[in-house]
Formats: C-alpha cells, sequence, structure tokens
C-alpha cells in the first residue's frame, strides 16, 4: 500500500514538471516577444518623401500614416515576420513582407498610377512651400520655373523680396549681394550645403547657369545649424537634383554684346547595381562691348572734358566648369557614397577699377580652381532615429593678375605712358590651397523631437607675390574655422506649434608669418578666439495654410581671408581685422487661399539688425579698397510678397522691400564719449534703401501644337535713388546719387513634345534706360538673347 501511495506521488510529481515543460516555451515566447517596431520613409520614384502615405499591417488593424518627410512609424505585438501594405493617392499599391527582429529602417519607393494622377488633383504642398512655412525667414525659389531663361541664379534672386544684387557690369564683373541690408561676406553661399567657393573663385552667382539648380533656398538674418555657417547676414544654398531618375539637361545661348552662354547637368542610374554617375558643367563668354553713355574724355580741339558715348572695348570674360561624380546609391550601409571632383577656370579683361572714371585697357584677370571630395549619407540608423551626413573636401584656387603696360587708358581708347594701370608693375599671383570637412548627424529624440548636431572645419592658406620680383610670399598666412552648431527641435499642438533652438560655436585661429625684430627673422604668430552665437525660431500655424512666424540670432561672422590679407590688387590686407556680430529679428506671417483653379499666396515680414564691429569696404584715395570694422550699424524694414495663378495660365507677383541702414556710431574712433561723428545717423552708402519687383507670366497648353506650351513673361524691377557716398557729403541732384531706376525684361517661350525641346526669346531692358549698380557703374543696356534647351528624362 505504502508502495502504491509512493509511486503514485512520483507520477504526479512528474505530471506537475511535465506540464511546466509544456508552459516552458509559452513563458520563453511571452518573455521575449515584447512589441516591436517597425520603421521607415515611403518615398517615391524620384526620392522624394511622400506624406499622408496609409500603412497597413496585413490580417491587423495595426496601421500608420506617413509623416511630412515620408517618415512612419508602427508597434507589433508579436516579433517575427509581417506583411504589410502601404497606399497612397496616386501611386501602385505596395505589399512587403518585413521581419520585425532586424530593428533596422526600411525604405519603400511607390510607382506612380499614371491612371490616377491624370484623374486626381493632388494637394501636397511643395518642397518650396514647406520651407517658406517653417520658423525662419526663408526665401525659396523653385528654380525649375526659370529653366528656359538666359537669366543666371544671381539674376533670378534679385527679383525677390529682400535681396539686392548689384553687378559692376556685364557679364562676369563683380558683384554685391543683400540681404535685408547686410551684404557682402556677411553673406554665405552654399551648394547641397557645401560652401559655394570650395570650387573656386569662377563659381560666382552671376556665373552660374539657372539650369544647374533645382531649387534655391536664402536664409535671411537666421541661419539652420545643418548649413554650419558662421553668416551674419543670411545664406543662400543652392540644391542641385537629387532625384534618381536618368536625365539629360544641355541648353545653350546666344545674345547682344557676342554673348554665349551653355549648360550641361545629366545622370545615369545602373539600376541592378546603384551605380550612379553625375556630370554638370557650363561655359560663359562675352565681349562685354556695351556703349557707355555719357563718359567724360578730353577733347583736345575744345580743350575740355567733354561727355560722349563709347563702347566698352577691354571686357571680355570667359569661364568654364565641368564637375563629375560617380557613387552608389540606396545600400544597407549608405543611402548615398560619392567621390567626385571639379575643374573651374576663368579669363578676365579688367576694364575698371572700382569707379568707371578709371579705365583700364591691358589689365587681365585669370584664374583655375581644382577640388576633390566625398561624401557620405545614410539615414534610419538606431531603429530610424539617426541619420548621418559627412562631406570631405580638399581644394586649390589661384589666379594671376597682368599689369606689364605703363599706360592710362581713356574711354575712347586712346592712352598717354606712364605709371602701370593698377599703380605698380605686377604678375602678382594669388594661391589658396583649402581643406574643408563637414559632419552631420540628425536624431530623432522622441515623437515630434529632434536635434541636430553640425561641425565644419575650414581651413584656407593665402600666398601672395609678384612673380616679377620673387617667385613664393614671403610671409603667407592661414586662416582655420571651427563652426559647431546644435540645435533641437519640438513640435507642439498636433504640429500647429514648432520651436527650434540654436546654439553655434565659432572658433578662429589665425597665422602668419612676420618678421621679428629681435630675433631678426620670420616667425609664426598664430592667435585663437572662440565665440558664441545662440538663436530661436517658431512658427505657430492657425490653419494648415496660414501662420506666424519669428526667429531671433546672436550671430558671428568670421573674417575671410581676402578681408585680412587682400588680394595685392584691389583690396589692401588689414590683419588686425575683427569678426563682425550681430542680433537679427525677423516676425511675420504666411497665407494661401486655394478656390477651384485659383490659387493666392501673401507673406509680409519686419526685420531688424544691430551689427556690432561691422566689416564694410572703405574706398581709399588712390582708388582701392581695404575692410575695416565699423562700430554699429542699426537696420530696420519691412519686405512683403504677393503671388496669384490660376490654372496655370495666368501667374502674377508682386514684392516690395523697405529698409533703413544707417551708421549707429555716436562717437568718432568708437569711444564712448567725445566728438560725434559726422556720418552718425546717416544711411551705409552705396546701398539701396527701397526696391520692388512685378511679374506676370501667361502660358496655354497645346495652342501650337500637340504636347506644346507657348509661355510669355514680362518682368519688371524698381530701385528708388541712393547715396553712392555719405549722405552728410551728399546733395539729391549730385552726381554722388544713384538715380531712381525702373527696368523691365520680356522672355517668350516654345516648348514641344512635353518639354522636351525649348526654345525663347528674350529682351532685356526693353525700354534701354541707364541703369547703375555699386558706385554709379554703368551695366548694360537693351539686349536681346535666345536659348535653346534639350531636357530629357
Amino acid at each position: 500500500m505504502l508502495l502504491l501511495i509512493e509511486c503514485s506521488s512520483i507520477i504526479k510529481a512528474h505530471m506537475y514538471y511535465f506540464r511546466v515543460l509544456q508552459l516552458l516555451p509559452l513563458l520563453l515566447f511571452t518573455l521575449f516577444s515584447t512589441a516591436q517596431t517597425i520603421t521607415g520613409t515611403i518615398k517615391n520614384e524620384q526620392s522624394q518623401p511622400i506624406p499622408g502615405a496609409a500603412i497597413q499591417v496585413a490580417n491587423t488593424s495595426t496601421g500608420s500614416i506617413s509623416d511630412t518627410n515620408g517618415r512612419f512609424t508602427i508597434k507589433v505585438p508579436n516579433a517575427g515576420k509581417v506583411q504589410i501594405t502601404v497606399t497612397s493617392v496616386g501611386f501602385l499599391p505596395y505589399t512587403k513582407e518585413v521581419d520585425t527582429r532586424s530593428g533596422k529602417a526600411i525604405t519603400i519607393v511607390l510607382q506612380a498610377d499614371a491612371h490616377q494622377i491624370d484623374g486626381v488633383q493632388v494637394n501636397g504642398k511643395s518642397e518650396t512651400r514647406k520651407l517658406k512655412e517653417t520658423g525662419f525667414a526663408v526665401n525659396a525659389i523653385d528654380a525649375k520655373q526659370f529653366a528656359n531663361a538666359t537669366a543666371d541664379l544671381g539674376q533670378v534672386l534679385n527679383r525677390t523680396t529682400g535681396i539686392k544684387m548689384r553687378e559692376q557690369g556685364g557679364v562676369g564683373s563683380d558683384f554685391n549681394f543683400s540681404i535685408n541690408g547686410l551684404s557682402g561676406n556677411a553673406v554665405k553661399f552654399f551648394i547641397d550645403g557645401v560652401p559655394l567657393d570650395m570650387m573656386g573663385s569662377t563659381m560666382k552667382l552671376n556665373n552660374i547657369p539657372v539650369n544647374i539648380a533645382d531649387r534655391v533656398e536664402v536664409y535671411k538674418g537666421v541661419s539652420p545649424v545643418s548649413l554650419g555657417s558662421d553668416a551674419l547676414g543670411g545664406s543662400v544654398n543652392i540644391v542641385t537634383n537629387q532625384h534618381l531618375y536618368n536625365y539629360l539637361d544641355a541648353s545653350y545661348s546666344y545674345g547682344s554684346f557676342n554673348t554665349h552662354q551653355s549648360a550641361l547637368t545629366g545622370q545615369y542610374i545602373h539600376k541592378p547595381t546603384g551605380i550612379v554617375a553625375k556630370l554638370s558643367g557650363f561655359y560663359n563668354y562675352s565681349d562685354n562691348n556695351y556703349l557707355m553713355r555719357g563718359v567724360e574724355v578730353w577733347d583736345a580741339n575744345a580743350n575740355e572734358y567733354v561727355e560722349k558715348d563709347f563702347r566698352r572695348f577691354h571686357d571680355q570674360y570667359r569661364s568654364v566648369m565641368g564637375q563629375a561624380e560617380i557613387g552608389i546609391v540606396n545600400k544597407k550601409w549608405a543611402d548615398l557614397l560619392f567621390v567626385g571632383g571639379s575643374y573651374t577656370h576663368f579669363n578676365k579683361d579688367v576694364q575698371t577699377g572700382i569707379v568707371q572714371t578709371v579705365v583700364y585697357g591691358a589689365v587681365t584677370k585669370n584664374g583655375h580652381g581644382t577640388n576633390f571630395n566625398v561624401r557620405y549619407k545614410k539615414d534610419g540608423l538606431l531603429h530610424g532615429r539617426l541619420g548621418l551626413n559627412v562631406y570631405a573636401a580638399t581644394a586649390r584656387d589661384e589666379y594671376i593678375l597682368t599689369d606689364t603696360t605703363r599706360r592710362k587708358y581713356y574711354w575712347d581708347g586712346s592712352y598717354i605712358t606712364g605709371n602701370p594701370e593698377t599703380g605698380s608693375y605686377r604678375v602678382t599671383y594669388v594661391i589658396r590651397p583649402r581643406v574643408f570637412g563637414r559632419f552631420n548627424a540628425n536624431y530623432k529624440i522622441a515623437e515630434n523631437h529632434t536635434v541636430n548636431l553640425n561641425y565644419n572645419f575650414d581651413q584656407t592658406k593665402n600666398e601672395t607675390y609678384n612673380s616679377l620680383d620673387t617667385d613664393h610670399d614671403d610671409s603667407p598666412g592661414k586662416i582655420g574655422k571651427h563652426l559647431g552648431g546644435l540645435s533641437y527641435q519640438m513640435e507642439l499642438l498636433n504640429k500647429r506649434w514648432t520651436n527650434t533652438f540654436i546654439g553655434k560655436y565659432y572658433g578662429l585661429q589665425l597665422s602668419r608669418l612676420q618678421y621679428d625684430y629681435t630675433l631678426l627673422k620670420n616667425i609664426l604668430q598664430s592667435t585663437y578666439q572662440s565665440y558664441y552665437g545662440y538663436g530661436v525660431a517658431s512658427v505657430f500655424k492657425l490653419t494648415d495654410n496660414a501662420g506666424i512666424k519669428a526667429s531671433f540670432e546672436h550671430t558671428y561672422r568670421l573674417q575671410m581671408i581676402s578681408e585680412v590679407f587682400g588680394d595685392s590688387y584691389q583690396v589692401t590686407n588689414n590683419l588686425s581685422l575683427k569678426p563682425e556680430q550681430s542680433d537679427n529679428f525677423n516676425a511675420g506671417g504666411f497665407y494661401s487661399k486655394k478656390i477651384a483653379a485659383h490659387e493666392l499666396y501673401a507673406e509680409a515680414a519686419g526685420f531688424y539688425r544691430s551689427a556690432k564691429g561691422f566689416i564694410y569696404a572703405s574706398q581709399s584715395d588712390n582708388n582701392q579698397l581695404q575692410y575695416k570694422n565699423l562700430s554699429d550699424v542699426l537696420i530696420k524694414g519691412l519686405e512683403a510678397e504677393i503671388r496669384y495663378t490660376w490654372n496655370r495660365l495666368i501667374n502674377a507677383s508682386v514684392n516690395f522691400t523697405y529698409q533703413n541702414a544707417t551708421d549707429n556710431t555716436k562717437f568718432a574712433n568708437g569711444g564712448s564719449s567725445g566728438t560725434i561723428s559726422a556720418t552718425y545717423k546717416n544711411k551705409i552708402p552705396n546701398q539701396p534703401w527701397m526696391y520692388g519687383n512685378a511679374e506676370v507670366g501667361i502660358g496655354k497648353n497645346n495652342l501650337l501644337g500637340k504636347d506644346s506650351r507657348l509661355q510669355f513673361n514680362w518682368s519688371s524691377q524698381y530701385t528708388h535713388w541712393y547715396y553712392r557716398s555719405w549722405e552728410g557729403f551728399a546733395t539729391q541732384n549730385s552726381l554722388v546719387v544713384i538715380p531712381t531706376q525702373f527696368v523691365h525684361n520680356a522672355m517668350v517661350t516654345w516648348s514641344l513634345h512635353q518639354s522636351r525641346y525649348n526654345i525663347s526669346a528674350e529682351c532685356k531692358n526693353i525700354t534701354n534706360v541707364l541703369a547703375f549698380d555699386n558706385f554709379r557703374l554703368q551695366k548694360p543696356g537693351r539686349a536681346l538673347y535666345i536659348k535653346f534647351r534639350y531636357f530629357l528624362k
């Protein structure tokens, strides 16, 4: 009996453990099968994010909607393989099997549904509209709408609010670019987030054809951390075509003054391997022999100076750029990895000094630049939270200024023997090797909370010498910049209120060889200074199409190498030059309304700039410039823009800018007491204070054949008169006033075969009015151009 009881107990115990063993897999599964997360991005075939796409897990009620960046997150209750389906208006449905245990972010590319596109109007906002509705004060220009124009990027930007680009002459001339009253080197230029001048001194806004760009972003006053900029007045970022499809865009134009301009961009993708080859380039040439009206020449018969009209006779300009890249895209370890290089070259006849009374007839300036770079980008790291963007490059830019004649020229082409035109007999070399690196990381802390970290290292060496005297620079200089930035963005109230908080670091290392009279030799002197900036950008959307925004930044602009060391020609050095700083504030609002085929967009803003130690170019008695620190400059202004479109038939826009930039330095020499400065409260000279633009376009499809479009555009630019020199020493009727100007342009374009073939005819300055910019230097009068463009996609 006892044996039976013992056996029964043993059997019961084994049955218990057997049940535990049966439950063990279930317990382990429950323990390790916590909810899994699927993250990813929805894009179209051009690699553009698709917002509002629906993502659904098969056989469940679990799903999500992609945000404005095309990103989504889904929590799945069990680990393992699941099937998801993605749908979006205008695209074919997509089904994919996903293993939730991998933890990797996925990228889904949707194909367009031609049937839906023909019948459905998608009301998504363009990239330019999205940028305009951020907290930053920004102009976003869709460059594709100007693809058939003969304008360069500078001329396109000159039509927008708050921007004034003033050229000293025709094609290839020097220029001054201003954003809300701050100009010159206070504005920084980028191409795809990389400093534009990394590609050499040939790469300037008035050299770059509009076909090179996909869009242009102009940040006013406050620049985002991602650009890594030490800009004081704002930043211009040229965004090239980043879409992943094969295309070729080629154009050629010919016009007045024997002007030739051509551009080429193209891309080929080998889809099986993901290898991508990119090519871009341009060529510009012009005689620039336009008529100079009313210039003074000596009349020997009358024994006095008289005003006559003469054509420019020594102003030919030629520039060329070629860039090639090869890389790979859409790999697990890289969204893209490219290596590339570029070469730029220019030849320039120098016609005038900084004022047109100084005439050159033999001075030339020639230069070239090289660049080798690598760039890498990867999003979706750390479960879709982290994105990395890295760029590194080495470059070399050099130019030669030649003045080997001892002549003084006049506008009629005559000359007398005397001193060299630039003051020195020279073949001056300016050589600037450069190293640049950028690291950018974007991390999503949580839903609606993101941080961005950026660091730029930029080092440039300056070597200048006259090869008629020596073959090297005895005291070269070097500037190294360390630019760091950290921003935190938070979206509140269902993304109606977005705030971006900014912190920036500016480190400046200045090195130069100087002669030590104690040691009786050159020694390297190096200094390092640190500066800190901060800011905030905020936007509150009252509705989906209306909002108010404001931004503020305390920022620094580190001196440029050309400002410190000069160019041994028009700019003399100033080794004691200091960085400038500014408090920049913007406030404004935007509103858009769409009713049927009618669409209206309006925005207005006020701006305030208080710059300390403002760097400006001062004209000396020997017709040269030197950059100096002016203690205090105050700028206040308003700007507004209205745009209207109707059914792709009519588009119109008008914008207006008023800015009051004054010298706010009360006491001479920057002191706190003493003699009041003669220019206190005077307007900053040689800078427009009121201007505006208007444009109207009328276009019609299939008017001159199937799949064709005929488009007519008229644009007008108004600039109110302004002083060339200090207001206190000028009168409105004297020559130191640059008069009011009203310039009109017209263009007609005929596009065939769905814009594959395009031909445009354009007339600039139709009324042939006298047009001036910097220091009353005359610009070209009426000019005619014709452009041919071929676009294959």
